[in-house]
């Protein structure tokens, strides 16, 4: 397996002209509100992303911005057949295909290879599949919330204080010792459900979890209360014992018309056969403090992080627990997508008794995550007071799936990985294989 030469740096990126053509034609729609809603918006991104990487290429986010732009044209097109005619419709809707696949095209021709990645293939297919990726992505960085003024020197500062402790108390060097084994709920709340012709159970118990009062921001994250009930939607079937499925879902789901998608119960309940345990994890679902769901885990106040990933240990440990003071030697297994993922890895640090864990396009290394997307006036802030991205990954260790060894048996760790992804770089998933002494399960998307 060989790695894809690098793309031979340019001063300018020509395939910019695309969307600047495309914008140019989109705001000469513009003709009232309903016209400046419809073509106004996405002409203006696809203006400002194709300047930005005709001028200034390289920037991750840029392709992001456009393809959501255009993946906003192609669908805005339609009422525009209406409004401004049938010609202008179709034209605005070929521009935001073009400028769609530019997106992907750009963005697949910087994507880096190495030995343990196989390279991507390059076809059109492939370019609207990153297409989409990067469209999601920059859903994500509209939505996000970076902080700003105060709140990011509080921020920096409260950083420096929990570098502080962490160290003072060894928990960067012995991450373990951070994580205290929860004990099964005894008060648990359950009630019926049904989406999409499936029958389905409601788990909810308190979560238990505290947040050490000596760390930073901790009285802050005790405030979250929606987040201190801890959900799982359940299908558990009647008679003998079943194996079990915990599922884990990704960043921005936690809602049973998406989890279900991502896991669908007619393959995994009723024709596989198993039960199946979808937790909801922290800031997620029912569970969030925001008005969508995800809101501050990995936005927001950049510390909130390592609470949100040690009460998601603690809550996954946790359902382990419930599972198997209510089953008869439950067999069970982890499957995480993408964040879920992350917290698959995690978990098998933590217990010895898992069937086997499998980790989906995992995302393992958040520093580098965000810090490829976050504005370069905040980095050079963060950096400059001491929140570099090296010291942002340390502080993390303790929640990191690569600080300890998995407890899974050598032949009970899969990791599957997309060769193309940009949400979670293909370097990343292959990270937690290397960490595992495993290879890992490629495909072409």
């Amino acid at each position: 397996m060989s790695a894809r030469p690098l793309m031979l740096p340019r001063q300018y990126q020509w395939w910019g002209l695309i969307p600047v053509v495309a914008g140019l034609y989109a705001l000469s729609l513009v003709a009232g509100v309903f016209t400046g809603v419809l073509a106004g918006i996405p002409g203006l991104l696809w203006l400002l992303t194709g300047l930005s990487m005709l001028l200034l290429p390289g920037d991750p986010r840029v392709t992001a911005y456009m393809a959501l732009a255009s993946l906003l044209a192609l669908l805005l097109s339609l009422p525009m057949v209406f409004i401004s005619g049938f010609g202008d419709g179709v034209l605005l809707a070929l521009f935001a295909m073009a400028s769609f696949v530019v997106a992907g095209r750009l963005s697949l021709m910087l994507t880096l290879t190495s030995d343990v990645v196989p390279q991507p293939d390059e076809d059109l297919r492939m370019q609207v599949k990153v297409g989409f990726d990067e469209a999601i992505m920059g859903y994500f960085l509209i939505a996000a919330k970076v902080p700003g003024g105060e709140r990011a020197k509080r921020m920096c500062d409260e950083a420096l204080e929990l570098g502080r402790v962490l160290d003072e108390r060894g928990w960067i060097t012995n991450p373990a010792s951070m994580h205290l084994a929860p004990l099964a709920p005894d008060q648990i709340n359950v009630q019926s459900g049904k989406r999409y012709g499936f029958d389905f159970e409601r788990v909810s118990f308190d979560s238990g979890f505290v947040v050490d009062p000596g760390l930073p921001g901790a009285a802050k994250w005790e405030t979250h209360h929606p987040n201190r009930r801890a959900t799982a939607w359940m299908f558990r079937h009647p008679g003998p014992p079943r194996p079990w499925l915990m599922c884990v879902h990704g960043y921005r789901m936690g809602e049973p018309w998406i989890d279900f998608g991502l896991f669908p119960p007619a393959l995994l309940h009723r024709r596989f056969g198993l039960n199946v345990l979808m937790p909801v994890l922290p800031l997620h679902g029912p569970r969030r403090i925001g008005k969508r769901s995800g809101d501050h885990y990995l936005d927001g106040d950049l510390l909130d992080l390592l609470f949100a990933q040690s009460q998601a240990l603690w809550d996954l440990r946790r359902w382990l627990a419930w599972l198997r003071a209510n089953e008869s030697q439950p067999q069970i297994g982890v499957y995480g997508v993408s964040l879920g993922g992350y917290n698959t890895g995690l978990l098998s640090n933590y217990d010895d008794q898992l069937a086997f864990g499998l980790a989906s396009i995992p995302v393992i290394d958040f520093a580098e995550t965000l810090w490829r997307v976050i504005p370069p006036p905040h980095r050079r802030y963060f950096e400059a007071r001491g929140l570099s991205e090296a010291r942002y990954r340390e502080l993390l260790s303790p929640v990191s799936p690569l600080s300890l060894p998995t407890q899974l048996a050598p032949d009970r760790r899969f990791v599957v990985a997309a060769t193309a992804d940009r949400i979670v770089p293909a370097a990343q998933p292959a990270m937690l294989a290397r960490h595992w002494g495993v290879d890992a399960l490629w495909y072409q998307g």
